[in-house]
């Protein structure tokens, strides 16, 4: 939503003078005598005060007209972590079965209060949580090899195991004995020009994509737990690596198609209407009705238009390519301007690539 508190506009002035990195991802800022819109620590000459408004949500800038700024890349870099908490990261990588605690963060230089607040706004929970969640991925996986649930625990840093089995039960929502069976679906957070995006995937291809301020996303995340019998832990693997060097690609106008394996459980008619998606060129649109008649049911538009509602693999699917049948632009989870934004981006290349 747009910033309305006069002490709050003043203090987001400041901190785009400043360049101040501390408020990455809390503000955006449109320059009404350009039409761009940047994030605090953008290096191109600063306009003037009367010439800005701010916004908490860069989705809203692209929605009132703004473009991103090439400088600083607002809607690619406003969640990339300060380098405070890139540090504090690399602490945590050295030790990962150890815990980096609040003293020796300090030794280190490093403020703990602002990695946590970063953490809290940007993850959810605290640097501390994030440490416990990395630990228990580690012993997940452990017992995923067959290890003993002992071994999982002390090879995890852990020295209790009745503290192993309380924290384990209460991220993976059952005990590590009554875990082994079950699958494992990898997390990951990326950024885009059109703003970050959550990617997951099992060892079968890439399961999800979708925008991080998409609805019902927690929904989303319960049905693909049920459907595979899986757990969601942080990670990547090499389908996700695949999925970010692709991504980068399309968006830089340098790829039509993806090759990354896709795994995306469903209904038999809904897989069928997802890969039928897959048919549509780049560059190109169908209507609902254009889709059903590919499917030879013409009379199920509403059916298709639902099944496509339920694409979970947003962009790789391109469910962004269907419009309605008087061309109008409907029926987007990530929102309509980023679909305009997706199709008027791949006709702007098609030529290029073909």
């Amino acid at each position: 939503m747009q910033v309305t508190n006069s002490k709050d506009i003043e203090r987001y002035y400041q901190a785009l003078v400043n360049k101040d990195e501390q408020f990455i991802g809390t503000f955006y800022v449109g320059v009404k005598t350009t039409g761009i819109f940047c994030i605090s620590t953008c290096t191109a000459r600063k306009p003037k005060f009367e010439n800005v408004e701010f916004y908490t949500e860069a989705k809203e800038l692209l929605q009132n007209g703004y473009r991103p700024c090439k400088v600083c890349k607002p809607t690619e870099n406003a969640f990339q972590p300060p380098e405070e908490v890139q540090r504090a990261m690399s602490l945590l990588k050295r030790s990962s079965d150890q815990k980096v605690r609040d003293y020796e963060l300090r030794e280190a230089g490093l403020s703990p209060e602002k990695i946590r607040r970063w953490f809290n706004r940007h993850h959810g929970m605290t640097f501390q949580a994030y440490q416990r969640m990395i630990r228990i991925n580690t012993a997940f996986r452990s017992l995923k090899k067959g290890e003993s649930v002992t071994v999982s625990a002390y090879d995890s840093g852990y020295e209790s195991l009745s503290g192993f089995g309380y924290t384990f039960k209460k991220m993976v929502g059952s005990a590590p004995d009554d875990s082994k069976d079950k699958a494992v679906i990898l997390i990951t957070r990326l950024t885009t020009p059109l703003g970050p995006m959550y990617a997951c995937a099992t060892d079968q291809g890439i399961c999800l994509l979708e925008f991080t301020d998409r609805r019902m996303l927690e929904t989303e995340f319960h049905d693909l737990q049920k459907r595979l019998n899986a757990i969601i832990l942080a990670g990547e693997n090499e389908h996700i690596q695949q999925l970010k060097t692709e991504l980068t690609e399309y968006f830089a106008g340098q790829r039509q198609t993806f090759g990354v394996p896709l795994h995306f459980p469903g209904t038999p008619f809904q897989q069928s209407v997802w890969r039928a998606l897959l048919q549509i060129p780049y560059g190109k649109t169908r209507s609902y009705q254009e889709q059903a008649e590919f499917l030879s049911k013409p009379k199920a538009v509403r059916a298709v238009a639902s099944a496509n509602g339920h694409n979970r693999i947003a962009i790789v699917i391109p469910c962004h390519r269907v419009i309605g049948k008087d061309g109008s632009l409907t029926g987007y989870a990530g929102g309509l301007e980023r679909k305009r934004w997706l199709l008027d981006h791949e006709r702007k290349w098609a030529p290029a690539l073909q």
